[in-house]
């Protein structure tokens, strides 16, 4: 499991660490809540600011195309013959119907939090599903979804540079 790990990060960082973090806050799951601890933990460490701004640009840059293609995307995979790619799409709309009778009671504010909370299955690819399923206005859920990113990418900056900054602090202490 650890050579597989290994394997994916090397992959995401063959360009740069500064593309590696902008790709891998675009891959669903991901997203940004891997994409900055990658910057906290690859040496030399990248600098905060500067994690967090790719971290949100690339977590953002997918946003747009499921907002506006999911529904589509989703129509068209029931129709392919093909069980798996029906079932593939059937898990998605299953996800995403999972989580409208929330977002929707909250509307802007339910994506938004949804996005912010930085948990597995609740970042930018889910909240957008969520705000295309229940047909949320495009730039009203584009606002929504990037003030989660911001707020889930500041928490994650805090959890790592903050606890990185902690530890250097105790050892000066000690």
């Amino acid at each position: 499991m650890e050579e597989i790990k290994q394997a994916i990060v090397d992959f995401l960082m063959s360009g740069g660490k500064e593309l590696g973090i902008v790709l891998c806050s675009m891959v669903p799951v991901i997203e940004l809540r891997g994409a900055i601890p990658i910057g906290w933990l690859t040496e030399p460490q990248t600098p905060w600011w500067l994690t967090y701004i790719l971290a949100v640009v690339g977590n953002m840059i997918p946003v747009p195309f499921i907002l506006l293609l999911i529904r589509q995307v989703l129509d068209l995979m029931e129709k392919v013959p093909i069980k798996f790619v029906q079932a593939v799409a059937a898990w998605v709309r299953r996800k995403a119907e999972k989580n409208t009778e929330k977002i929707q009671r909250y509307g802007f504010w339910g994506v938004c939090l949804f996005v912010a909370i930085p948990l597995p299955m609740t970042g930018a690819w889910t909240g957008s599903l969520v705000a295309a399923t229940i047909r949320m206005n495009f730039w009203k859920a584009m606002l929504s979804a990037l003030l989660g990113v911001m707020i889930a990418g500041v928490i994650v900056s805090l959890i790592c540079f903050g606890a990185s900054q902690g530890i250097e602090w105790l050892k000066f202490l000690i």
